[in-house]
């Protein structure tokens, strides 16, 4: 007799790991001498870690601290750093007593979704958008709605389409700035969005990862300020350049602080101890924070100069975040085989856009500009020579 696959397996795959694999298999089976793989299919800062995080975390195994289960929100200190960075970036003072960490932003999804969604519940984003809101969603029994956006729209939501919506969703996410595009949403639009989403009885989810990383167009700000009912979402792994550290935490409404306190309690027990005293040494790191910060504007501006030239002429404004949306729709009706060929071809990796919007993705490619400056600066050249410019 067949067993039963549970409906969570059934979740879709998010592509870019997928890239990922076939990028590190290529760049494997390369003889000696020969050029290497461009990796510009992830947001993996090349930058790693600051300095002063990870030798916060040698002194505490060198001076042999136990690092054991911390309480499932973290240690008071990080959370106390986290709440001072929303009063001096933001002007925002927040609660420490309301802040969690977890492992990474990819933890702190489910937790944000299992306390305020229900099974069946609706809940709405731009298209493109990050695939794994709407496959944690699609795991936990939960219906993503999506709402097309264009460059018309700045790939962003707007009021209009969410006072278009009938019935309401019970939820809504928005990051600013946003993956895939690089868009942001303006402080006092997404405050229209927060106030409409709080007098609506709608759940606004608001993915601030990327935060830090703007490029001066539009002024980042947090739902945190606008909306007593908005969970935000922040990490370590972008603008801190610890990814693989799986740190991040949560700005949660006082309604939710218990429930997910009691989620995190039993699904993760606790962020890496280790981590969090990285991440808290993190905070005293910013003059390394913004030198990486400037690499990734130098290539962002070299990219935007040599990209159309190489045959990508139509990108997202890159307002934020390390990533180009590019329309290719003048080169192929087939992302996901346009990228293979730029790998094997080029060998360039990159994610086809149906990973980030599955019904119009396959014209699109997301390229990530936060490896290696000579790398970025060697793409444009690349990609020209295989598209014969």
């Amino acid at each position: 007799m067949a067993l039963k696959i549970g409906r969570g397996a059934m979740a879709p795959p998010f592509l870019v790991m997928d890239v990922i694999a076939a990028a590190n298999a290529r760049a494997a089976a390369l003889p000696p001498g020969a050029p290497g793989v461009i990796r510009m299919e992830v947001g993996q800062p090349g930058t790693g870690a600051p300095r002063g995080a990870a030798e916060a975390a040698i002194r505490a195994l060198q001076a042999g601290a136990p690092m054991g289960y911390t309480e499932a929100f973290g240690n008071h200190s990080l959370r106390a750093r986290i709440a001072g960075h929303y009063t001096a970036k933001y002007g925002h003072p927040a609660d420490p007593g309301r802040i969690a960490v977890t492992v990474g932003a990819s933890g702190a999804f489910p937790l944000a979704f299992l306390a305020g969604f229900d099974r069946g519940d609706r809940v709405a984003m731009a298209a493109p958008f990050y695939p794994p809101y709407a496959n944690i969603l699609v795991a936990l029994g939960m219906e993503p709605q999506l709402l097309p956006a264009d460059a018309a729209t700045n790939f962003q939501p707007t009021l209009a389409m969410l006072e278009a919506l009938d019935p309401r969703p019970a939820g809504l996410i928005v990051a600013s700035p946003c993956n895939p595009a690089g868009t942001m949403l303006p402080p006092d639009e997404l405050a229209a969005i927060a106030r409409w989403c709080h007098a609506n009885g709608v759940r606004l989810v608001s993915d601030e990862i990327y935060h830090g990383l703007a490029w001066g167009r539009t002024p980042e700000a947090t739902a945190a300020a606008y909306s007593p009912s908005a969970i935000v979402v922040n990490s370590f792994s972008k603008y801190f350049s610890m990814t693989g550290w799986r740190i991040g935490w949560l700005v949660l409404p006082e309604d939710l602080v218990r429930p997910v306190e009691c989620l995190a309690q039993n699904m993760f027990i606790s962020a890496p101890h280790i981590a969090q005293v990285a991440a808290e040494a993190a905070f005293d790191c910013i003059e390394e924070c913004e030198a990486n910060r400037a690499r990734y504007a130098r290539s962002r501006a070299a990219l935007l100069e040599a990209m159309p030239r190489a045959g990508f002429e139509r990108l997202a404004p890159a307002d934020g975040a390390f990533y180009l949306w590019a329309d290719v729709g003048h080169l192929t009706n087939d992302s996901v085989a346009f990228c293979a060929r730029m790998l094997d071809e080029a060998g360039i990796a990159a994610t086809p856009g149906v990973d980030f919007d599955r019904e119009r993705g396959s014209r699109f490619v997301r390229f990530s500009y936060c490896g290696p400056e000579a790398d970025m600066a060697e793409a444009p050249t690349r990609l020209a020579r295989w598209l014969h410019r």
